[in-house]
C-alpha cells in the first residue's frame, strides 16, 4: 500500500514537459483510480491490524492502492481504536486521567516509565498506543497509589 502526492504542475523529463497526472489518475499505469472500501492492513507495535471498510482509491488495471491523506490519518487512527480495543488497552482520555489525577507533567511520568520525553504525549493524543506491558503498569499506577511511590524511588 502506498500513500502518494500528485504534482499540479508539469514534470520535466529529459528536457521535456509532460503534464502532471489528474488526481485521481494511478500513478504506476495512468488509468483512472476508483474509490473503494475494503479492509487494509497497517503496522501497529509490530502487529498488522486489519482496519474494515477502509476508503481508499485503487486502480481497476493494475491494482495500485492510494490513500489521501484523510484517508491515511484516519486509517491510522481507525487502526489504533482495533488494536486498543483488541488488547483492552487504556484508551487516551484514561492516561490522561491518570497522569493528572498524581499531578504529574507528561515528562515527568515518562521519566517514572523510562520512556522518551513526547512518548507520553503521542499517547494523549491518541497518534501513538501503549504496549500490553506499559498499560499493566499504568494500571498499577491507577489502582495502586504505592506503586508510584516506588517508581519515583527506584524508576528516576
Amino acid at each position: 500500500m502506498a500513500t502518494r502526492t500528485r504534482r499540479r504542475s508539469t514534470e520535466h523529463l529529459g528536457g521535456r514537459s509532460k503534464p502532471a497526472l489528474p488526481d485521481d489518475a494511478c500513478p504506476n499505469c495512468g488509468t483512472v483510480m476508483r474509490e473503494r472500501k475494503a479492509i487494509l492492513r497497517l503496522p501497529i507495535n509490530g502487529e498488522e491490524i486489519g482496519v474494515p471498510s477502509a476508503s481508499h482509491l485503487r486502480c481497476p488495471k493494475c491494482h495500485e492502492v492510494v490513500l489521501r491523506m484523510d484517508q491515511a490519518r484516519q486509517l491510522r487512527e481507525r487502526a489504533l481504536e482495533v488494536y486498543r480495543a483488541r488488547y483492552h488497552l487504556l484508551s487516551a482520555g484514561e492516561i490522561r486521567a491518570i497522569r493528572e489525577r498524581y499531578r504529574l507533567t507528561q515528562v515527568q511520568l515518562a521519566r517514572l516509565l523510562r520512556l522518551g520525553a513526547n512518548t507520553i504525549s503521542r499517547w494523549e493524543a491518541g497518534r501513538n498506543v501503549q504496549t500490553a506491558a506499559m498499560d499493566v503498569l499504568l494500571r498499577l499506577i491507577r489502582d495502586i497509589p504505592a506503586s508510584l511511590t516506588y517508581l519515583r524511588k527506584h524508576a528516576a
